[in-house]
């Protein structure tokens, strides 16, 4: 049961079209109400989501979530998250292939590096980085990646590699030369509740979102975590991808229903195999 703090709102604000392009809807605080999220995504005019995996069996539960709620617009990215791979077995670099054509997977991820845990050595981090790529490219699916406080170390591994690179770096912190360098490599960039914060310090953040190339641009809300304001510190949901693309509008100038519908041609362009309506969603 959620306590009030964690309890969502009842009238979600509403933009559309859009997809929220990274949740972790098989995450125990989301799972086990996502048909009641998944109305309020509809409600808050979600087109789409992306259900992100952190494991072998979390690949296999948001595979079993886009089956079952295609209808919704979900959609599953299969991998093992850099933190967890103290998890990993044998044999789960086979099992996580067996889903590379599976019907409702349109991504590989989410992968990459991570200091700030420092849970796992570097070196297995870059192994298993190094063989998700090279696993994306071969099936031709886009690359979910995760980067804390290791954006140099994920530059250096992405720049010996074939360009351009089809892919996302979901959750972006970064400041302008960083967006500059990802861009360059060929990447979109996605930006979650981080970017609705007041803090100074996130400056450089809104300056790379000023930046970045509208046919680049992506949202997400990461749900569970970072929810934006003025939701931050709650479980965060799909349906609260509305406020940081509000928030992301206003640093940009734009009209928000308009950068909307490219928000969500940028999604369906990246995620090749999802098949969402890119028209605004109807209240129901």
């Amino acid at each position: 049961m959620t306590t009030p703090r964690d309890a969502f709102e009842e009238s979600p604000v509403r933009l559309s079209p859009l997809v929220d392009t990274h949740a972790h809807l098989d995450d125990p605080r989301l799972a086990g109400q996502l048909a009641v999220l998944l109305g309020r995504a509809r409600q808050a005019g979600l087109v789409g989501i992306v259900a992100v995996a952190t494991t072998w069996e979390s690949s296999q539960a948001v595979q079993r979530m886009a089956i079952d709620h295609a209808d919704a617009g979900v959609v599953a990215a299969v991998g093992f998250h850099p933190n967890q791979l103290d998890e990993a077995r044998p044999g789960d670099r086979d099992r996580l292939e067996s889903l590379g054509d599976a019907p409702g997977v349109v991504a590989v991820g989410e992968t990459g590096l991570d200091r700030y845990w420092n849970r796992v050595a570097f070196d297995l981090q870059r192994d298993w980085f190094d063989w998700h790529l090279d696993w994306a490219r071969r099936i031709g699916l886009p690359v979910v990646i995760h980067c804390r406080d290791s954006a140099e170390d994920i530059l250096d591994q992405l720049r010996g590699r074939p360009r351009p690179l089809q892919g996302v770096l979901h959750s972006f912190t970064g400041n302008l030369d960083q967006a500059r360098a990802f861009l360059d490599l060929g990447l979109h960039l996605s930006f979650a509740g981080q970017l609705t914060f007041a803090n100074k310090a996130l400056e450089p953040l809104r300056e790379a979102a000023r930046f970045v190339p509208e046919d680049r641009l992506l949202v997400e809300t990461d749900s569970p975590y970072l929810s934006p304001h003025p939701h931050r510190g709650r479980t965060n949901e799909p349906s609260r991808v509305v406020h940081t693309a509000l928030t992301l509008a206003h640093l940009r100038g734009v009209d928000p229903e308009a950068l909307a519908q490219r928000l969500t041609q940028n999604a369906q362009i990246l995620f090749q195999r999802a098949n969402w309506n890119p028209s605004p969603c109807p209240l129901s």
